[in-house]
């Protein structure tokens, strides 16, 4: 998956506020297909890691399984800042983010 991440960092006080959206299908393979009536299969993220100036600020094993994922979180930090954004899923496809504190 490729362009799955939109990512903002905005700096103020000491503090860096990050936001980002998944785009994810997010299923927890329970939903049974509408049409089929055979379960969809399980497609969720497992893992998110955030770095900021090479150090790792966040890390997030998933359990709550919503399409399309929302993160925000604030951490000691600057403008400037280089933030990446990373997840994987289980089913072993993954992507990343980078964006500058602003």
């Amino acid at each position: 998956m490729s362009g799955t991440i939109k990512l903002k960092a905005k700096a103020a006080d000491g503090a860096v506020e990050v936001k980002a959206l998944i785009e994810h299908p997010m299923e927890t393979g329970q939903r049974k297909d509408k049409k089929t009536g055979e379960l969809v299969p399980a497609h969720y993220i497992t893992e998110v890691v955030v770095t900021a100036a090479d150090k790792t600020v966040m890390t997030a094993n998933c359990a709550v399984r919503f399409q399309n994922p929302y993160l925000a979180f604030n951490y000691t930090g600057k403008a400037g800042d280089k933030i990446k954004l990373s997840w994987k899923d289980n089913k072993g496809e993954s992507d990343s983010a980078e964006t500058d504190a602003a």
